[in-house]
């Protein structure tokens, strides 16, 4: 309830509205990276239970890493010009070739962290043995974001059984998740030639193709592991992937650098398309300057009229473009690159380099504040969130860790004015560098929380006050 009131009171001093039916939920943060909104939360023992309508579910304590109440859940979330979603992969169960006894995992897992040296002393003998060890250690990271500790293990685990169906698999769900999905096709596809039967691989091979923006393929992968195995998310993924096949059946298709560009010929001339490559190749230089990393893969980029691209997107009305791995640019009607389609291409394309280096687990307040820096754009309500601030009154921003994608226009006007005054305010006292350092410890699997005291000596509360002080300096109380 706190929540809604504050939502209101900063509508209010922003001369917004809300409109009605604004719902409000309890957030479980997993230590994986994954958020659970439920209608109420409590601990039972060693297990947190939630409730979802009618139905109790329980998740184990050790795997929560924090929980909030009074969220508010993505389906009336919030947003701005712009959105981005990070890519999710689909749940999926190993097969049963690498199935260990619990006195391997239990000999691997102590206290919740790989012990090293017991995986060392598997190397000395069965090399199934230890192939199973490596691989228990790299889901377990996998699993609590550790990425590049994941990828480590799934290497060794290759070595010593490089055609394992399961290693195969999860290690094709890191790179995608990694931003890599054109190295993540090779190992899917080995793995499916392994397994061409066992709807994991298919479902992971699916996932590859379609960031590999290969959508084709992805939808006749997807459609087999249906037939092998219905699946209601996977259902979902074909849904996505068939709506941009039929959009894009007659799309062409040019490459540059750094990018792949999609369009329909006839919404788009030859000198726009070159003019908007050029940009996105001039603003990929300057992201790579100013936050210190290269993503790996080409760019996917597809340019849409406006209504394919709300069809194809589901977005809402007040956006001005999508990040969901792929840049999707609506330019219906547009001949140049005008001064508001080029803060909007800057500010989708830090989507991307942003993901990248914090493995897409960057909470969406920075990621939203970082993107609108680099375009770069300034604060519209400076004075009244001031005022907001020194009443403290803002919205936390541990309640802004989730998707602002639900918002409508009004909710995401406030949501974005904390998240850009948060992002000024960090670069302005430590500078970008320390930003950088930031997303790269989130990247290497640490909480935003812990990864801010680590660098700015600040957790979400010393912030939000850090914050206050900042606007106060620049626009008074």
């Amino acid at each position: 309830m706190r929540i809604r009131i504050i939502i209101l009171q900063i509508c209010a001093l922003l001369g917004v509205f809300l409109l009605p039916g604004s719902l409000f939920a309890d957030v479980i943060y997993l230590k994986n990276g994954r958020t659970i909104w439920a209608d109420q939360v409590r601990e039972n023992g060693s297990h947190v239970e939630y409730e979802v309508g009618e139905n109790t579910f329980a998740v184990p304590k050790a795997s929560v890493d924090h929980i909030v109440a009074g969220g508010v859940p993505p389906q009336y979330g919030g947003g701005s010009s712009s959105s981005t979603a990070t890519r999710e992969i689909p749940s999926f169960s190993p097969t049963d070739n690498l199935s260990n006894s619990s006195q391997l995992t239990d000999k691997i897992i102590r206290d919740g962290k790989v012990d090293v040296d017991a995986l060392s002393s598997l190397e000395q003998g069965d090399p199934h043995a230890a192939a199973a060890g490596y691989f228990i250690a790299g889901k377990h990271e996998f699993e609590h974001g550790d990425f590049p500790k994941a990828r480590t293990h799934f290497d060794t685990a290759l070595r010593y059984d490089a055609e394992n169906p399961t290693i195969l698999n999860y290690y094709a769900a890191l790179l995608v998740k990694t931003g890599e999905p054109e190295q993540a096709l090779n190992y899917a596809e080995r793995a499916v030639r392994i397994a061409p039967n066992s709807p994991d691989t298919l479902d992971i091979l699916g996932y590859a193709q379609y960031a590999a923006n290969r959508v084709q393929n992805a939808v006749a992968t997807w459609k087999r592991s249906l037939e092998l195995r219905p699946d209601a998310a996977i259902e979902k993924y074909l849904e996505k992937a068939q709506k941009d096949a039929t959009v894009e059946s007659n799309f062409s298709e040019n490459e540059s650098s750094h990018f792949t560009l999609r369009y329909e010929g006839k919404q788009t001339s030859d000198a726009f398309r070159h003019q908007l490559i050029s940009v996105l190749e001039s603003d990929y230089d300057d992201l790579v300057r100013d936050l210190g990393v290269a993503p790996r893969s080409s760019i996917a980029v597809t340019l849409y009229t406006n209504q394919a691209f709300f069809d194809v997107t589901q977005a809402p009305s007040w956006s001005g473009a999508i990040n969901d791995g792929k840049l999707r640019i609506p330019v219906n009607g547009l001949d140049s690159i005008t001064p508001n389609l080029a803060h909007v291409l800057k500010h989708e394309l830090t989507h991307s380099f942003i993901n990248y280096v914090s493995a897409g687990h960057c909470p969406h307040w920075l990621n939203e504040g970082i993107a609108q820096a680099m375009e770069p754009k300034s604060l519209t309500y400076g004075p009244q969130l001031s005022k907001l601030f020194a009443a403290q009154k803002e919205i936390p921003f541990n309640a802004m860790e989730g998707s602002f994608m639900g918002m409508n226009g009004p909710q995401a006007t406030v949501a974005y004015e904390e998240s850009l005054a948060a992002t000024d305010y960090i670069i302005d006292t430590y500078g970008v560098s320390d930003l950088q350092r930031i997303l790269q410890r989130i990247g290497e699997g640490s909480s935003t929380e812990a990864s801010m005291r680590a660098i700015i000596h600040a957790d979400y509360g010393e912030l939000e006050t850090e914050v206050g002080k900042y606007l106060a300096g620049k626009y008074g109380s």
